[in-house]
């Protein structure tokens, strides 16, 4: 029985912790489950994927991030234009309305690194600074899923 019991609350302490690292918060913002894709040796970009939830009743905006991964680091979009799908910059950020629920996950908007000073590795961490145009600033890590990998595993 206390065996029974022991191995329970194991699991339910396993299964709690990787929720735990991979939430943030940032005043009425909860960022989760940021992560990104290996990269090959030789690319010079790479995105970054996460969810943003905006608990609060005023919007807000994510201006701008910042990392030491790469020389440039931008908020971009991807959309279809005709029958062409075209990426491009944000340039006045993009924004979390109040009470929504904003994802940024691969073929839409996303966080684009140019300029990569090393590859990303499989497993390994990258450190970013999210910008929020009211809540201010918030430093993530994004955890690195394999190359080509669709979304983050859990």
């Amino acid at each position: 029985m206390i065996t029974r019991r022991l191995s329970l609350a194991a699991a339910i302490a396993l299964l709690a912790v990787p929720a735990a690292a991979h939430d943030y918060k940032l005043g009425t913002l909860e960022i989760s489950h940021p992560w990104t894709r290996a990269t090959p040796a030789t690319a010079q970009s790479g995105g970054g994927f996460l969810t943003i939830t905006n608990k609060g009743t005023m919007p807000d905006r994510l201006v701008a991030a910042r990392s030491g991964a790469s020389d440039r680091v931008e908020i971009h979009e991807m959309k279809m234009d005709g029958n062409v799908m075209r990426m491009r910059e944000l340039e006045k950020g993009l924004e979390i309305p109040a009470g929504a629920t904003v994802m940024l996950k691969p073929g839409g908007f996303h966080i684009m690194f140019m300029g990569l000073k090393a590859p990303f590795a499989k497993d390994a961490k990258v450190q970013v600074t999210l910008v929020f145009e009211k809540a201010g600033s918030l430093d993530i890590a994004l955890d690195v899923e394999a190359l080509g990998a669709s979304a983050p595993k859990h």
